[in-house]
């Protein structure tokens, strides 16, 4: 498999707990589908202290995994969304 675009996309998205609607990433989001995974190099801003973890309630929304090579964070939908 292909690794992601180094260049990236340009559409940013604004990723929040669904918990407490704190914000969590700034994140360059490719393609139409469900936030799954969000690799690294692609994260403009991140507002998260502890990495997966929000920085007001402290629930674990993601773990980290290397996806084709790259290193990046397995979303939980559940705890998530993304405006």
């Amino acid at each position: 498999m292909a690794k992601p675009n180094k260049k990236g996309p340009v559409r940013t998205v604004d990723i929040f707990c669904a918990r407490c609607k704190c914000r969590l990433y700034k994140y360059r989001k490719g393609g139409k589908g469900a936030l799954v995974k969000c690799f690294k190099e692609r994260i403009s801003v991140d507002y998260t202290i502890e990495t997966c973890t929000c920085p007001n309630c402290a629930s674990v929304f993601a773990r980290e995994a290397l996806v084709r090579g790259t290193p990046a964070f397995k979303i939980n939908a559940a705890k998530v969304y993304v405006k």
